[in-house]
Order: C-alpha cells, then structure tokens, then sequence
C-alpha cells in the first residue's frame, strides 16, 4: 500500500475516518501500523508513560528526536507526526522553525504543537520552511499550569468562541489538521462543520472527522487513564503472568529446558583432560 501523505490525511475529511495513535519506538510503530492507522503521533505522552515523569513537560526536544528516530526506522505506512515539547517552540518563530526542521531530520512527516492563535504566527512560520503543521487546541496538557490542572475546555459560550477563533486562526496559518482535547461532543461537532481541515478527537466525542488515543492506554499499561479511554487489552496483567512464570521456572530450575539449549559443540569435550591442563598452567 502506498505512504500516506498531509494530502491523504486532508482529503479525508468527510469521506473516511481517521486513525491516530501514538508510539514510541521501533517495535510498536511496526504493529500498530501493519494494523491499519492513518497516522502515528511520537506523542511528548512519551514523558509520562515511557520515562516515568508526572507531566509531559518531562519531554525535551532531544527526547522526542531519538523516539522519532526510531519510529521512523520502522519505516511505516502511516503519516509520522512528531510532537513538539513544552519549550521547543514558544519563545520565538525562528526556535519553532528550527525545532520542526530538526523532527524532519529525525524523520517526521508533519509536526503537532498546542495553543491556538497565540501561536499562529508560529504555525505559519513552520509551514512557510515546508513542514506540515497539526494544531492542538481544547484541553492542552503543557498548559495544565495556565489553566488549574487538566480540566475539560470549551463548556462555556466564551470558551466555545475562543476555541473557533483559534482553530479558524489555526487553519488561516497553514496547519492541516486539528487535534480536539477534552472538549463536549457538541463543541467540537461544531469545530468539525466549521473547519475545511480534519479534526481528529481525543475526549471530544464522535462527531469529528478522526480520533487519537495514547497506546498505552489502549493496552492498558498506563497507571492512570482519563475517563474517555477505552482499554482494549490489560496488556499489564498479561506481562505480569508471564514475567511471574519466567521467575517461578528459572527458580525451580524448569528454564531453560533441553529444547532451549542450541548451542552444541562442534568436537568432543575432555573435561578432566582440560581442568588437568589449566591446574598444571597455574602459578599456584
């Protein structure tokens, strides 16, 4: 099947639903896309499930650099959009540019970043050195501190204007899709109709053109999930049975078993003969 493209993704809106999910490394950007996603976001999510820090703010720019390396190397199908973290495009236009040149390099497709017509001069600068944008807008999780904690957006008519003017500000800068967090199912029905670009959802309903969960939360591996996940799998406890039985068998001498020893000698071994040799070579 052929690479999907920015392209691909904008003209699906309205016609097929978009997939996005999220991974991190080699190994699972090479199931989750032979499972059929549109796109795979190397999501600064990476803090908080893979290296174990409270927020997302944990995420430096070179974290997510040699996270998309790696995805990248799985050389998937899917859209490869990296994630740009807390820090690596707020202070100026020209950081922007030159953190989203660097995810290129790593071997992104497209980039996501979060804000709304704050950072549209941003979006726009991004998009001008030719590099695909995905805005972010709703809840946005590197603002957690801006706004109390991760509280659902958009649940009041001076929030629900906002919102269309930073996605309209958005897409008049040049980004090609819109990430919705945490909003109601109405807002974003609305953002959707609004918008000519995709919108893909995550905690905002079914009514958008796409949706984005963290895989980890689909399988079940996260410690805590937000209330608008589905866990398809508990891939934790599946770990843990296997882990506890891999521990009980090396205890009680089960593993490894004859059929787990490959290794075989190529001529016999004198034992006795060569102990003997090793004892006469001693200095003692």
């Amino acid at each position: 099947m052929e690479k999907v493209t920015v392209r691909d993704i904008v003209r699906m809106k309205g016609s097929s639903r978009i997939v996005m999910v999220t991974a991190y490394d080699y190994p699972t950007a090479r199931i989750v896309d032979s499972a059929g996603v549109d796109m795979i976001l190397v999501g600064d999510s990476l803090a908080m499930v893979v290296l174990g820090y409270p927020t997302t703010h944990g995420a430096r720019l070179r974290d997510m650099l040699r996270h998309t390396m790696a995805v990248a190397r799985a050389k998937p199908r899917a859209l490869i959009v990296g994630d740009m973290p807390f820090g690596s495009y707020e202070p100026s236009t020209s950081r922007a540019v030159r953190s989203a040149v660097a995810f290129v390099r790593a071997g992104a497709e497209a980039v996501k970043l979060e804000g709304g017509s704050e950072y549209s001069d941003r979006v726009k600068g991004i998009v001008k050195a030719g590099v695909p944008v995905m805005g972010h807008i709703g809840l946005t999780p590197q603002r957690y501190l801006k706004y109390g904690g991760y509280k659902p957006r958009g649940r009041r008519f001076e929030e629900v204007r906002q919102l269309l003017l930073d996605a309209e500000a958005l897409q008049e800068a040049g980004a090609f899709s819109i990430v919705i967090e945490f909003t109601a199912t109405e807002v974003a029905e609305l953002l959707t109709r609004r918008l000519q670009i995709p919108t893909i959802c995550i905690g905002s309903g079914p009514r958008c053109d796409g949706q984005v969960l963290v895989l980890h939360d689909i399988l079940g591996l996260s410690d805590h999930t937000p209330p608008f996940v589905k866990k398809y799998v508990d891939l934790k406890q599946i770990i843990f049975e296997a882990t506890s039985r891999y521990v009980k068998e090396v205890r009680e001498g089960l593993f490894p078993g004859p059929e787990h020893t490959v290794v075989k000698l190529k001529e016999p071994l004198d034992i006795e003969s060569l102990l003997g040799e090793l004892e006469r070579g001693s200095p003692h």
